[in-house]
């Protein structure tokens, strides 16, 4: 027997006794064993051996639950799906089979708490599409990245002091778009004591070893994704308590939420830097936002350019107001940032015939659709499959598709827009997701409404 099902007898044996209303000292007398022989069982100490295990069917009768590895097993891939939404991914596999397995009726009660936490948020998320302000939500519901990401949302997606601060330090080292890299490894050594090092490998897009002062990159990044990455570690180092006192404005006060706003805040800086926002601003609007173009233009990736596009909000000098998401094969949304007041669901899911999804089927292309949605807006979308991680025949590697949308009044900038029918008519209709979804003759509808949004519509 292994390790991990002998960890799972102890607490089932010491279940399947009490059902029989037997004490430990009854249960050791008609077993033959010393009480504490089969305290030590109950505690997983010693191995419940086939001679015990034969005796135990003697005076227990049917014993096949004891046994049984099915129900515990199944339990695992559920509770790490579980804890992982919440945000506690640290769990480890062998705790689960513990828990799962001497535990089972805790697992149970976790896994419906955590659907009830979810049928919450997606109450909270229906309602809050009906008063048309994502800010009035239920924040406490959601987990810290999401808060985060919220947070920025509600600027507009726009930090100007962090916008002011690369551009003036950009003209400060005297760098040119595209060409960052060089002047920025050596600002990390001579300011700092940090040097660079790009090797094969490894996942982490960027890992600062403070004890040897050396930043590692990995070869796989472009020069100005890895200009990028020394741009984020640069900020924290020069200006740690710019991004302590944006990180207090925010009101994050836990070590988790504080974590991840340094990193959006200092990833921010690294776009501001390597993409300044004067000057990326005009290649935009020069460029009809072409970002195969712009991409080129500042040595980034696809994925960097539309970030950026969804940040450009300055007072007096804005661009166009976009948004932007980035989703899995599963649906799964890991970034999702607007510079205007788009709501992206939180819950329920996203809408099949939103042509982000179409990107997966067709890698390479920049697709494009215009949508309606059920309260009557309509916009135009881009969308295009991206993947990053190690170059390489069988290496592995993150895919995503990322879409970029506008009001449809705003379509004709984009040069995406050229030969596209954009008239309103030609409008795909289309939704948040079908908990929170108006459309009553969508063919695609996988649930219903839930009751409540339906109870607001009336």
């Amino acid at each position: 027997m292994s390790p991990h099902r002998r960890l799972e007898l102890g607490l089932r044996l010491q279940r399947l006794r009490q059902r029989q209303g037997l004490s430990q000292a009854q249960l050791a007398q008609a077993l033959g064993l010393s009480p504490s022989y089969l305290n030590q069982i109950e505690r997983n100490k010693r191995p419940l051996t086939p001679a015990v295990q034969a005796r135990l069917r003697q005076v227990l009768g049917e014993t096949a639950g004891l046994f049984d590895a099915d129900d515990p097993a199944a339990l695992i891939d559920p509770l790490h799906e579980t804890l992982a939404a919440l945000d506690r991914p640290g769990v480890t596999t062998a705790e689960l089979r513990a828990l799962a397995g001497n535990l089972p009726q805790v697992a149970h009660a976790l896994l419906d708490l955590h659907r009830e936490h979810r049928a919450l948020r997606e109450r909270a998320a229906a309602l809050e599409l009906q008063v048309g302000d994502p800010g009035t939500g239920a924040p406490a519901l959601l987990p810290p990245g999401d808060q985060v990401r919220d947070y920025f949302n509600r600027l507009r997606n726009h930090i100007p002091e962090l916008d002011t601060l690369a551009e003036r330090l950009f003209e400060e080292l005297g760098l040119t778009p595209g060409h960052t890299g060089p002047r920025l490894r050596q600002r990390l050594a001579d300011r700092h004591g940090v040097l660079v090092q790009v090797h094969d490998g490894g996942q982490a897009k960027r890992r600062l070893d403070t004890a040897a002062r050396v930043l590692h990159l990995p070869d796989y990044l472009r020069p100005g994704q890895q200009a990028f990455q020394m741009a984020a570690e640069l900020v924290l180092l020069e200006h740690p308590e710019l991004i302590a006192a944006l990180t207090a404005r925010a009101g994050f006060d836990d070590a988790q939420r504080v974590a991840l706003a340094r990193i959006g805040l200092s990833n921010y800086f690294a776009g501001a830097l390597v993409m300044p926002y004067g000057r990326f601003l005009h290649d935009a609007e020069h460029s009809r936002y072409d970002i195969e173009w712009l991409a080129h233009r500042f040595g980034v990736g696809f994925e960097a350019v539309c970030h950026r596009l969804s940040t450009l909000q300055r007072e007096g000098a804005p661009g166009l107001p976009i948004f932007f998401m980035r989703v899995d094969r599963a649906g799964n949304v890991s970034k999702r940032h607007s510079s205007t007041d788009f709501h992206f669901s939180q819950v329920g899911g996203s809408c099949p015939l939103w042509i982000v999804y179409e990107a997966f089927n067709q890698p390479g292309r920049v697709l494009t659709q215009v949508t309606r949605l059920p309260d009557g807006r309509r916009h135009f979308w881009l969308a295009r499959q991206v993947s990053t991680g190690p170059v390489g025949y069988g290496q592995p590697r993150k895919t995503f598709a990322l879409t970029v949308g506008c009001d449809l009044r705003h379509a004709e900038r984009l040069v995406y827009a050229r030969g596209i029918d954009i008239r309103p008519e030609s409008a795909v209709p289309i939704g948040p997701g079908c908990r929170t979804c108006e459309w009553r003759d969508c063919l695609q509808r996988a649930f219903p409404p839930l009751p409540q949004l339906a109870s607001v519509v009336r």
